[in-house]
């Protein structure tokens, strides 16, 4: 009897925002998980200026070592698209006749943040005809840019908390009347960069009436992104929740919920505080049975509502006025063993390595083309 092929899958990580080294964490920890007696793994990195090259795959060079994130470097077999077949892959090397590597099965795109997380590659898979896992173009694109995100979450019912946005243009033409607006907001802000995510350039400004410190916050959120958004803050508890699309069609799966804990010594849930201190989870979170229903089934709206695919992770406020908000949603959540997404997985019944086999599995039934 002939021996079954192998289910071919591209594993795609690196890239061109400043989450670079945290999809290689990512892409490390989900490397090494993988079923080698069913799957074939084609390690592909993107480095920070965009190049594609055939990467080795090995997962202790994809680990933080000693407080340093990993990266990708250019030295890798640089890798193309033939347009004849385009869900194959060809090396191009300098003085070598370009070798076609085959065809991938499907595409396990372990990116974090823009030009990864927020419909362009998506796009470019599609255009490929090929199959991938998570989110399509536009719930990609519009769950991570976090206006679009809360015009259509409060437009669905879905509450969250008071927010001013500000683009390149309103910023450069109406700045008295931007900074008016956030005034109104009143208290403690967050100024966050809208189409960032992993806390990176997020600054808190505790008066929102101290009008150089907005400026400097939003300036500083500028340097991520043209876009910002300026938000009220919250007083309550961080919670979390983990959703997986079903395999038979139905409705979501919706994890226990997470509650963080933050480090002593960060203001705030920043970069650091995620991935460089002893921040914490309790799992599930230490709620009233009826909010963690609530938190539950608002997590799975939250997910249909966003035209959501393959995986996402809903992050809320419980406040203080026992009202549930949801914060944002992430269409590719940290993926480390150690991250919020897998514990909660872990804790309901679904362990890291049937985690990451679920992922290729939704994606395999998917049909290429218009999702």
């Amino acid at each position: 009897m002939a021996e079954q092929q192998k289910i071919r899958v591209a594993v795609v990580f690196g890239g061109r925002s400043s989450e670079h080294e945290i999809s290689c964490v990512t892409a490390g920890s989900v490397l090494s998980v993988i079923d080698t007696d069913r799957y074939e793994i084609v390690p592909i990195g993107i480095t920070r200026d965009g190049n594609w090259v055939l990467t080795s795959g090995a997962s202790e060079q994809l680990a933080i070592r000693d407080g340093r994130l990993p990266s990708v470097d250019e030295g890798g077999a640089a890798l193309a698209l033939p347009f004849d077949s385009a869900t194959d892959l060809m090396v191009v090397e300098p003085d070598r006749v370009p070798s076609r590597i085959g065809e991938v099965d499907v595409v396990l795109p372990l990116l974090h943040g823009p030009f990864g997380e927020d419909g362009t590659i998506q796009g470019l898979f599609e255009m490929m005809g090929a199959r991938y896992a998570g989110a399509g173009v536009f719930a990609s694109a519009a769950s991570m840019d976090k206006i679009f995100m809360k015009a259509l979450l409060t437009g669905n019912g879905i509450r969250t908390g008071a927010y001013v946005p500000i683009t390149e243009r309103e910023w450069q033409r109406e700045r008295k009347r931007v900074l008016d607006d956030i005034a109104e907001l009143g208290g403690t802000l967050f100024v966050k960069p809208a189409r960032a995510g992993s806390s990176v350039g997020i600054s808190k400004v505790a008066d929102a009436a101290d009008t150089d410190a907005v400026i400097a916050a939003i300036e500083a959120a500028r340097e991520h992104d043209p876009k910002v958004i300026v938000e009220a803050a919250i007083s309550g508890r961080e919670v979390e929740c983990g959703v997986l699309e079903s395999l038979d069609g139905g409705l979501p799966d919706v994890s226990l919920p997470a509650e963080i804990h933050v480090a002593d010594g960060f203001d705030f849930y920043d970069f650091e505080a995620k991935y460089l201190s002893t921040s914490s989870l309790t799992i599930p979170a230490e709620l009233p049975e009826q909010v963690i229903a609530d938190i539950r089934a608002l997590a799975a709206r939250t997910f249909e509502v966003m035209g959501c695919e393959g995986l996402a992770r809903v992050d809320f406020f419980y406040g203080d006025d026992g009202e549930i908000y949801v914060n944002e949603i992430n269409t590719m959540p940290g993926f480390t063993p150690t991250s919020a997404f897998p514990q909660m997985w872990a804790a309901t019944g679904v362990d890291y390595p049937a985690l990451v086999d679920r992922l290729i599995q939704t994606a395999l039934l998917r049909q290429p083309g218009l999702r």
